[in-house]
């Protein structure tokens, strides 16, 4: 019996509509390798998570030389040297010097989850407002303030206490796809939201700085602002989910850096420790403290291993200076996107910032129609083509192209004049 065999057999897969009938033995940079020694270039980075590039040599040797000399003692009933470290480190990248303190859970659902409590406690409230096409986790917590129902089907009945607010979505957006109309619309509804659709008790506001699963959706330059200034007024803290937009994937360390906003929580996962399970949410000294005896704790969070490999993994953005190259060739690509979007009808839109990229198809570009059959196509002959990508979006219909930041520039070339000949296959 072979993988794919054993997966049919004993690998529950019935949530997927499709794995890709692949076996990945190996990888390295911006690579990976079959069973059979084919090589695909990931254009999806394992869901954004292996952004210094797979397999990286420093960061591997950090966490093996950890875990000679200690895999596990829980971080919270005692003190280590690699958890302190990290949290230091993690500090070191916040916009300001003031978000300092970290709680290490495993993923970004538990992280989520475990910031959601923390504003709780904090405010003494027990509400959310969220963006309709979000997504912020599986479990029911995060599934609550994800907006995005596909992910929430025949899940429910979810907590209560959550309201949505339009997303800031040129492209699709009923105010128009003016950026800064859309906004102080968005922003305005917001507002709304919380007057008119909640009981008044809203602890946070949570949302992604580039709403990845939603389909890659970049809210115009001033939105965060505007919606900051709202929740000040009200003393609403913002919880802002850089699970996937984190660790240099729109040209930033943190996206949500491009806006110029000071969240209240930061959230972080997935391209912390290239690929080692590790999250956190970091915090202000005094938010921190609303938490007391008893209130969290994560038997596995903050494990030294993940966090060797989270410190070795910072260390590399610095020294090879990596959102610094998403950033380059992130406009790169999008411009050479843009070209190809001129021969082919069924690309509605190209955008990104870094290399957190979008391409939405649609089957009528006048009417914005989704085409979400298209994306599955395309993605199917990226891969006969030996390119792995990802397709998301709220309709389904959106090509997500996040490779390794260290992927080099004749690679992403390739890829774009791959994605050209599959769409001319439409």
């Amino acid at each position: 019996m072979n993988t794919i065999e054993k997966y049919q057999r004993y690998v529950n897969t019935n949530f997927l509509k499709k794995i890709q009938p692949i076996v990945i033995d190996r990888a390295e940079g911006s690579t990976v390798w079959d069973e059979n020694g084919r090589a695909y270039l990931d254009l999806f980075s394992g869901i954004s998570v292996a952004n210094a590039g797979h397999n990286r040599a420093e960061i591997i040797d950090a966490a093996a030389a950890q875990m000679r000399k200690l895999v596990h003692s829980n971080s919270y009933i005692y003190h280590n040297k690699p958890t302190a470290d990290l949290a230091e480190a993690l500090a070191g990248i916040m916009p300001i010097p003031e978000l300092r303190v970290s709680f290490f859970g495993n993923s970004g659902a538990e992280a989520i989850e475990g910031a959601m409590r923390l504003a709780k406690q904090y405010t003494g409230r027990s509400e959310f407002v969220a963006l309709e096409m979000s997504f912020h986790g599986r479990t029911a917590a995060t599934l609550s303030v994800s907006g995005n129902w596909k992910r929430k089907k025949k899940g429910g009945p979810y907590l209560p206490g959550t309201a949505f607010a339009s997303v800031p979505y040129p492209y699709r957006s009923p105010y128009g796809s003016d950026p800064e109309t859309c906004a102080r619309e968005c922003a305005r509804d917001v507002e709304r939201t919380i007057d008119f659709n909640t009981a008044g008790d809203v602890a946070a506001f949570i949302a992604e700085p580039v709403l990845g699963e939603g389909g890659i959706i970049v809210p115009p330059p001033n939105y965060f602002k505007y919606v900051k200034e709202i929740l000040d007024r009200r003393g609403i803290l913002f919880i802002c989910d850089e699970v996937q937009s984190g660790f240099g994937r729109t040209g930033k360390m943190l996206a949500i850096e491009h806006y110029r906003v000071v969240p209240d929580i930061v959230v972080t996962a997935k391209g912390i420790a290239n690929g080692f399970p590790l999250s956190a949410f970091t915090t202000r000294h005094e938010i921190a403290k609303a938490f007391t005896p008893g209130d969290h704790l994560s038997t596995f969070g903050g494990n030294p291993v993940s966090c060797a490999a989270a410190l070795a993994n910072i260390e590399l953005f610095r020294c090879e200076k990596l959102a610094e190259c998403s950033a380059i060739k992130g406009r790169r690509v999008i411009e050479k996107l843009r070209r190809v979007s001129d021969k082919h009808a069924t690309i509605g839109e190209v955008r990104g910032l870094g290399l957190m990229i979008g391409v939405e198809l649609v089957s009528d570009r006048d009417a914005k129609t989704p085409d979400a059959a298209a994306a599955e196509r395309v993605q199917d002959r990226m891969l006969e083509q030996g390119f792995l990508i990802g397709v998301g979006g709220a309709y389904g219909n959106v090509l997500r192209i996040q490779p390794p930041l260290v992927t080099p520039d004749e690679d992403l070339d390739r890829a774009v004049e791959a994605l050209d000949k599959a769409l001319a296959g439409q």
